[in-house]
């Protein structure tokens, strides 16, 4: 079995970034593992292909426009198959941690789906509606405001290609 990931990121030319010169990225040209980027801006509306608006419920800042951040998620796979049993992961501050064990979790399947959050987030309705899990690579700000959800996106990804396809590691 191999492993897919799938990223929806406005900046697919960030992948696979450091992991290309890795043994992760060895392992991305042997085929043990493969590497899918969706560009969020081909589903962007109007004439400059706008991905952003003003929260539903009103506050600060931007959020991915519900309609076009759907609209990437459903191209990627279709209920009842291969695609669909893989989880659909959201890079948020506010997410389950990525530790060893959800590393292993990860690995053992065939896949993910991985959504680079942006701006002051993604609308409530679609973490919702396409069961997004959001996951969080720690309690840190990095920064780069180009960067949003892109590089906790090859940070979680680099241990799970890491992981995929080897024995456990038993330790005294």
């Amino acid at each position: 079995m191999t492993f897919r990931a799938s990223v929806i990121t406005l900046y697919p030319e960030m992948f696979p970034g450091p992991l290309g010169v890795s043994l992760a990225g060895k392992a991305l040209a042997d085929g043990a593992w493969s590497l899918e980027t969706v560009a969020l801006r081909e589903f962007g509306t109007g004439r400059h292909r706008q991905v952003d608006d003003t929260p539903a419920g009103g506050g600060a800042g931007m959020v991915l426009k519900p309609d076009v951040l759907a609209a990437a998620i459903d191209s990627i796979g279709e209920e009842g198959t291969e695609d669909a049993a893989r989880p659909r992961l959201l890079m948020s501050p506010r997410g389950r941690p990525l530790d060893q064990a959800f590393v292993r979790e990860l690995a053992s399947g065939p896949g993910a789906v991985i959504v680079c959050g942006r701006f002051e987030g993604v609308d409530e309705r679609v973490i919702e509606a396409r069961c997004l899990t959001e996951v969080s690579i720690g309690d840190y700000v990095l920064s780069g405001r180009r960067t949003g959800g892109d590089r906790p996106a090859r940070r979680g990804r680099a241990p799970v290609a890491r992981r995929h396809g080897q024995r456990p590691v038993r330790h005294p």
